[in-house]
């Protein structure tokens, strides 16, 4: 827990992230912005994901009792480490582990609450499976209890925005980040790009705080203080984004957006997820987040081979 001094396995990633940070100083290429640009691909614990030409697939496991699609059904140990397996057998290639829902209109839960439902699973993940774990939550002492349990990546929905302490958190454990778009108000001069701007913000605390660039996911929001029709437009909108240089992913798996725009409730949203799963690999995200594994691999395969013959 909080207090627990950290392992081997976690001082050996600290290590082996200053010396990334070392060799990777002054290096890559610069964006339109002069914001220092990554390759496109990333690494996630001990995996390298290079940008490849293939979309990569996270899937979620939410341990909470009111996430708006899931919630209550992998409250146990045992039932999140049945899903987990079957996501992993089904070509999950990060589990995104989740303590807090985060569904419009949701109630905050203490940190303790939130690292007593997320560290035993994150534990038992690391010594079950050989799959990066990523930690999704905003709060750096969630985030400090979640490194020390094992996991590889902080996915933060309001990109090092909410807790001063979470970037340099990240960086002095050698984690991988996912900086999602958010902000209080939906209010938009230009939506794209606000959304880029708010980004480079987010990317500029990470810079400041020495996460190294291939260390760094981005994440447009979808469901985020933004309008139906803003959604559909930054899920339209990838390129946009892309100029900053950095993977981005893509995370609308079983949203509103879909709800709305087939008239279906959440249970029934699978046709309209795997829609925008094939529009993220023609726009060339490196990761989706999905509920449903099996069908988004698949997904991903048919797309990739018709566009690897065009």
């Amino acid at each position: 827990m909080p207090g627990r001094q950290p392992g081997k396995r976690q001082e050996k990633r600290r290590e082996g992230s200053r010396e990334s940070g070392r060799r990777n100083a002054g290096k890559g290429s610069r964006g339109r912005n002069g914001a220092e640009k990554g390759d496109g691909g990333m690494k996630i614990g001990g995996k390298e994901f290079p940008a490849q030409g293939h979309t990569y697939v996270m899937g979620i496991l939410n341990v909470t009792p009111d996430s708006f699609s899931d919630g209550g059904r992998f409250q146990t140990l045992d039932l999140a480490l049945a899903h987990a397996e079957q996501m992993a057998r089904e070509g999950a290639d990060v589990i995104d582990v989740g303590g807090e829902s985060a569904r419009p209109g949701y109630e905050s839960v203490t940190a303790e609450e939130e690292i007593s439902r997320v560290v035993p699973v994150i534990e038992a993940l690391k010594k079950r499976f050989d799959l990066p774990v990523s930690l999704d939550t905003c709060k750096a002492e969630v985030a400090k209890a979640g490194a020390e349990a094992g996991a590889d990546m902080i996915n933060d929905i309001w990109g090092l925005k909410r807790d001063g302490e979470m970037a340099d958190l990240i960086a002095r454990n050698g984690l991988s980040c996912c900086l999602m778009h958010n902000r209080s108000s939906g209010e938009y001069g230009d939506l794209m790009k606000d959304v880029a701007a708010d980004l480079r913000e987010s990317l500029k605390i990470a810079k400041q705080a020495g996460i190294p660039s291939d260390r760094i996911l981005l994440d447009p929001g979808v469901g985020f203080a933004k309008s139906y029709r803003e959604n559909l437009k930054v899920m339209a909108r990838a390129q946009d984004l892309k100029e900053l240089g950095y993977p981005l992913l893509l995370g609308c798996s079983r949203k509103s957006v879909i709800g709305l725009t087939l008239d279906r409730p959440v249970e029934e949203r699978l046709e309209g997820t795997l829609a925008a799963t094939v529009i993220a690999v023609t726009q060339g995200y490196l990761f989706v987040r999905v509920h449903d594994v099996k069908e988004n691999v698949l997904a991903i395969r048919m797309a990739e081979a018709i566009l690897k013959e065009g």
